[in-house]
């Protein structure tokens, strides 16, 4: 294989699969594309309902998890992140949320960003996306990334919407759309009952192209760098050591951790933790690694009364007939995720637009299936979408196989835990509703005799999770913030030839999962790289609520 090109992408997750297709689609650019996982052409991957097998799997799973996290009883939590083609898109729960018009007004406004705002970003999630229901002003029709709608097939998610309405919120035609605030039906990247992947996306149609080259299994161990300019990447395969040099730049898409882990290796981040580890600075940035930001949830579990949850079918029997309708014909409980209702609301008045998020289950489970449900029931997974609270990751050791340190420091500010409480008294004020009558039981978790605000914060402390979204690990800012790692065309500050492309960049997390706005990060960091014009901003408005200031709905 040819050992120079013009452009190095490591990483071949929910960024790096955009930029291997955008940057080699003209046949001009020789693009090499690293990853060190493999095939992602699993059952366990392509079928949605199956999401918990490979975020179990240490093929498919780095298998990160924090440190001891202090205001969790020192608990450590499970960090999953993805390892193969399709990187983490390949292992998560296919759930499609933009976020909020206002977290990219925020990101431009407040935090240096600029040209981020939301006229700017909506074009580029309207190239990348493909829905089912055609286009809008707000939605893409023809993108390469496929979202579907569930059937809602399952009463307890008409029960759901039905009870959020009693409880005095308003419904949303499209949470991707003009109005995120309130309940309706939730997006999935689904593709003819398939997981629609970056990789099914973007990677397969790309891999077609002979000026693009995709090397798995390749372990990136360093950045080269002429000076201060990074000229190609070292990697390991095979028990073998190559270099690889990059005519024109390269480009980390490795995420939160692990782009973080390769800069320092490298050089680049704050130099009294590079000196502590025998590495020689190269570019002095405090902020890589700093800012790390995640979302929390809980499981809101009821029993439901009726059998008509989806634990009827958890049995051997039940999966073994799931399995073999999806196999044949790509339909049925197999084909969906069953996360097809949601809502966004905000935890207070004062609060300008939704601080959390629903996800809506017909199953009273752990999201990663690692505890088996015992009975008939339903859950809503919730959690605050905006935490104070700021975590780092620090390198363990100069050895680029040694998992680096995670420290989210969750917990760690004293509105996280307003929040939380918000939490629990605003999903059981749902839960006894009168839609949910004919189903609803005992509630399973956190019981009703968690009332109290210390009975409230002992349950988060033993039970929140990580809803598996770390990111702004390498904000972006402006060039003269002192904490800024990336510029916003993404290059790395205090270098020349790199740049960084994945969810780390974001200076702040947004409200909802992470896939959608990555692979837009993806879409837009695309025309940088290439000198193109960019795509024309959007005039699209989009809701805030009229008497936020003083009320919560």
């Amino acid at each position: 294989m040819r050992a120079d090109f013009d452009f190095i992408i490591i990483g071949a997750g929910s960024a790096g699969c955009v930029l291997a297709d955008r940057l080699s689609a003209d046949g001009k650019n020789q693009v090499l594309l690293l990853e060190f996982g493999g095939s992602d052409r699993s059952i366990f991957i392509q079928m949605p309902a199956a999401l918990a097998y490979p975020m179990h799997s240490k093929k498919y799973n780095w298998g990160y998890e924090s440190e001891p996290e202090p205001a969790l009883n020192g608990r450590r939590l499970s960090c999953p992140r993805g390892k193969g083609l399709g990187g983490s898109s390949s292992i998560n729960g296919l759930v499609y949320v933009r976020g909020n018009p206002m977290d990219f007004e925020r990101w431009q406004d407040e935090h240096g960003a600029k040209g981020w705002g939301y006229a700017q970003v909506l074009p580029y999630f309207k190239r990348a996306e493909g829905r089912q229901e055609g286009g809008d002003a707000y939605r893409g029709g023809d993108g390469p990334l496929s979202t579907a709608y569930g059937t809602l097939k399952n009463p307890l998610h008409h029960a759901w919407l039905e009870a959020a309405q009693q409880a005095g919120y308003a419904l949303t035609e499209d949470y991707n759309g003009f109005r995120q605030e309130g309940f309706g039906r939730m997006d999935m990247t689904v593709r003819d009952g398939t997981r629609c992947s970056a990789a099914k996306a973007y990677l397969y149609p790309a891999r077609k192209r002979p000026n693009l080259h995709v090397v798995q299994h390749a372990l990136a161990t360093r950045i080269l760098f002429d000076g201060t300019r990074a000229i190609g990447i070292a990697y390991e395969r095979g028990g073998k050591t190559y270099e690889a040099k990059a005519n024109r730049e390269v480009i980390l898409s490795g995420g939160p951790i692990n782009s973080v882990q390769l800069l320092k290796l490298s050089g680049i981040g704050p130099a009294a933790e590079l000196r502590q580890h025998g590495i020689a600075v190269v570019a002095d940035r405090p902020g890589v690694g700093a800012n790390l930001q995640d979302h929390l949830e809980f499981y809101f579990q009821m029993a439901c009364t009726k059998p008509v949850s989806l634990y009827g079918q958890a049995n051997l029997l039940g999966k073994a007939r799931a399995g073999a309708e999806w196999l044949f014909f790509r339909r049925g409980i197999g084909a969906t995720n069953h996360f097809e209702s949601c809502g966004f609301i905000r935890s207070r008045a004062g609060i300008p637009y939704p601080d959390i998020q629903y996800h809506f289950f017909p199953m009273a489970i752990n999201y990663d299936g690692s505890s088996l449900a015992t009975e008939h029931g339903f859950q809503a997974h919730v959690g605050p979408m905006r935490s104070k609270s700021r975590g780092s990751v620090t390198l363990r050791s100069a050895d680029p196989r040694d998992a680096p340190k995670i420290f989210f420091n969750y917990m760690s500010h004293p509105d996280d835990w307003e929040e939380m409480r918000a939490c629990v008294l605003l999903t059981r004020e749902i839960f006894q509703q009168p839609a949910f009558a004919p189903w609803r039981g005992r509630e399973i978790q956190p019981g009703a005799d968690c009332v109290t605000d210390e009975q409230i914060d002992a349950f988060i402390a033993e039970h929140v999770e990580s809803a598996l979204h770390p990111s702004c690990t390498c904000k972006m800012g402006a060039i003269d913030d002192p904490m800024a790692v990336v510029d916003p065309e993404l290059r790395v500050l205090g270098v020349t030839g790199l740049r960084i492309v994945d969810s780390s960049v974001m200076p702040s997390i947004t409200t909802g999962n992470l896939n959608a706005p990555t692979i837009m990060i993806g879409e837009k960091a695309a025309d940088h790289i290439l000198g193109k014009p960019l795509l024309a901003p959007s005039n699209a408005p989009f809701y805030q609520s009229p008497n936020w200031e003083s009320a919560q709905r």
